[in-house]
Formats: C-alpha cells, structure tokens, sequence
C-alpha cells in the first residue's frame, strides 16, 4: 500500500531529486483549508500510483527554504519533478478535482 512521504527541506534533494520514479511534491501547511481537502486524494493516487509516482509532503510552515526556491507564493502548491531533472515538469497551484489532477500527473509520468 503505497503512502505519502514527509519531506523537509534536509531531505528534499535524497528523497525528490535523486528519487529513481517521478515525484509529485505537494507544499502544504496544517491551517490551510484547501491542502486538507486534496490530502485524502493525494493519498488515495499514492496507492494507485505505487511504484510510478512518489507523492512527498512538505510542510512549509517548517520548510520554507524549499519552498522559497521554487517560487512557492500560494498552498497548496503540487511540483511534479522527473527523475534526474532538479527544475519542475509542471506545477498546480490550488485544490483541484481529483480527474484534473491525475490527467496532469498521467501527462507527466506517460
């Protein structure tokens, strides 16, 4: 069963950038009403895309220099990164519904 990954701005590079498959991060923050209404879709793709998608979170209430880096300026925020490529393959910012958001992870990952 797959599951999210707590990512923190020490672990960003191992556990985003050098990651083998693609990786959806998602830039969140506890008190943010939109994160908490795509968190259980985000983790219902991490089980249907196990092994085709890691799906990393990164709270930026206690990570903000990631976030910072990659022009972060409104949550939720979803990068989707390739392996072996540090700049972001596509980028959504806001809630959206859960068939936007796996046809923009399927035109990554395909």
């Amino acid at each position: 069963m797959g599951s999210t990954v707590a990512v923190t701005d020490q672990t960003f590079e191992e556990e985003v950038l050098k990651s083998t498959i693609p990786v959806l991060v998602d830039f969140w923050a506890e008190w943010c009403g939109p994160c908490k209404m795509i968190a259980p879709i985000l983790d219902k793709l991490s089980t249907e895309y196990e092994g085709k998608l890691k799906i990393a979170k990164v709270d930026v209430d206690s990570n903000a220099e990631k976030a910072g880096e990659y022009g972060v300026r409104g949550i939720p925020t979803l990068l989707i990164f390739n392996p072996g490529n540090p700049q972001p393959a596509d980028q959504i910012v806001g809630a959206l519904p859960e068939a936007t958001l796996r046809a923009r992870i399927d035109k990554v990952i395909s």
